[in-house]
């Protein structure tokens, strides 16, 4: 008999919250609005897992032998992060004395599939610098 008071009881509260919601008209709330200490500039911040990539890329492209590999795809896969992709219509340029290599890059990461459109020169201290990495 114990059980059958609680369960009596349980219907009760039930019963009483479902009569108490079901007058209320979610459409006719007015929306409260209050900004506090809003932060700005989060958007300019760079997303470091694709900036780690972005070096993997880099350093894959600025170190294969154009000449010698031909254009076939070049893969490349960044341990730090787990991003792995392909590295494709690779060209080598130079102008001015400045040697520049244009790729495209296909790019696999735990936030989905993309496809990038990059360009890395050699500096005046020996060091390739990425120039542009911008989604396709």
């Amino acid at each position: 008999m114990n059980a059958m008071k609680r369960l009596a009881v349980l219907c009760i509260c039930c019963a009483s919250l479902a009569a108490c919601a079901s007058g209320v008209d979610m459409s006719k709330l007015d929306v409260d609005t209050i900004t506090t200490s809003s932060a700005t500039g989060a958007e300019n911040v760079p997303d470091q897992t694709r900036v780690s990539d972005s070096v993997t890329i880099r350093n894959a492209v600025s170190a294969i032998d154009v000449e010698e590999h031909g254009s076939g795809p070049l893969a490349w896969a960044n341990a730090e992060t787990g991003s792995r992709g392909t590295i494709s219509d690779l060209s080598e340029t130079r102008e001015d004395g400045v040697i520049c290599r244009r790729f495209t890059a296909s790019r696999e990461s735990f936030d989905g599939v993309g496809l990038y459109k990059g360009e890395t020169c050699l500096g005046a201290q020996g060091d390739w610098l990425m120039r542009a990495f911008d989604r396709m």
